[in-house]
């Protein structure tokens, strides 16, 4: 771990809650632009607006096109159990 609360896996793509895992902000982003997202994020997450926390997780990266280039598929919202981070989640939790 890198001093995140949940695991992070070792291309640093996906960090775990409860088995599952959950794709990481793109690290590309600017902090500006970061902040800003996130900002919109929590405003539209608090207007209950659904297409709003949609549009914001997407300019994250968090959902739609992944931000890796070298063309891995995307296991967001998969059991790590049942990905190719498998091994590595079960090494985790001993």
């Amino acid at each position: 771990m890198t001093g995140d609360p949940y695991p992070v896996t070792p291309d640093g793509r996906y960090f775990v809650v409860r088995g599952r895992l959950w794709r990481k902000t793109n690290p590309s982003l600017s902090e500006q632009e970061r902040v800003a997202l996130v900002a919109d994020l929590m405003k539209a997450r608090r207007a209950r607006d659904r297409p709003g926390v949609d549009r914001a997780k997407r300019a994250l990266g968090e959902r739609g096109s992944v931000w890796w280039t070298d063309g891995a598929p995307d296991y967001n919202r998969r059991m790590a159990r049942n990905t190719p981070y498998a091994e590595w989640f079960a090494s985790t939790q001993a």
